[in-house]
């Protein structure tokens, strides 16, 4: 006798669904062209660059959102979107869902651009520099004429030549609209052998990420400011739209 055993996938919602398609279709574009180089020409034309580097194209406010630089960074990503997704959108809508998920995911980016605004003003006291710095930057040569320190050039050069990517900024949009609308519902995660309550873990995923935000380790390549910016604008939309708690 057979039993029938219902696939994992049978729940998903159209927009998560699609979501996931075109996250692993641009993934598999990175692995197939950019394998020798993590910042090769699908990094350069479709992850975030700082709004006065050489590299940066309108466009990448929407389509960084796709780009991943690893297994891990997509499978976790995935993941969370797979888990808390299609919950959201049942509680809201497709629509509303899909304008939730890019709205929270552009404010990601536009919150760490404005954040690396701020080191580039704190380093040569302006917001931009001039082209033949940029230039020497993208040749990773030290650009003399900014008068500052190799510490100071290598922050600049990070600005400037590291691209934002990953659905990190939406997925904590999504993170933070599941823990307001279901705070009470119990969740079991991955070396915690209790459960813990959606409003719990959220706040403790958001304080983190303040923390170490601000902390500022060195070699930490995780934008985390990105991640705080996707969690505000997630808050701020659930408020505006008026989305009452579920549970």
């Amino acid at each position: 006798m057979s039993v029938y055993r219902q696939s994992p996938f049978a729940n998903l919602t159209p927009v998560v669904k699609n979501l996931l398609i075109i996250n692993i279709i641009f993934f598999i574009a990175y692995l197939l062209i950019d394998h020798q180089s993590p910042r090769g020409p699908v990094t350069q034309l479709f992850g975030e660059f700082y709004f006065d580097a050489l590299r940066f194209r309108p466009w990448q406010f929407i389509t960084y959102m796709f780009m991943h630089g690893g297994f891990e960074h997509i499978l976790f990503n995935m993941f969370a979107l797979f888990s808390f997704g299609p919950i959201l959108e049942y509680s809201i809508g497709p629509k509303k869902f899909l304008n939730f998920y890019f709205i929270c995911g552009i404010g990601a980016g536009v919150l760490q651009m404005f954040v690396q605004a701020i080191e580039v003003h704190n380093i040569v006291g302006a917001f931009t520099i001039p082209l033949a710095d940029k230039q020497l930057l993208s040749q990773e040569l030290f650009p003399s004429s900014l008068n500052i320190s190799q510490e100071a050039a290598a922050q600049l050069y990070g600005v400037y030549q590291a691209p934002l990517v990953g659905a990190s900024g939406a997925i904590f949009g999504i993170l933070v609209a599941f823990g307001m609308l279901y705070p009470n519902m119990e969740l079991m995660m991955l070396f915690i052998p209790f459960p813990i309550k959606a409003k719990y873990l959220v706040s403790f995923y958001v304080l983190l990420e303040i923390y170490l935000g601000f902390k500022q380790n060195t070699g930490d390549s995780v934008a985390h400011f990105a991640h705080i910016g996707g969690a505000i604008f997630g808050f701020l939309l659930i408020k505006a739209w008026n989305l009452r708690r579920i549970q």
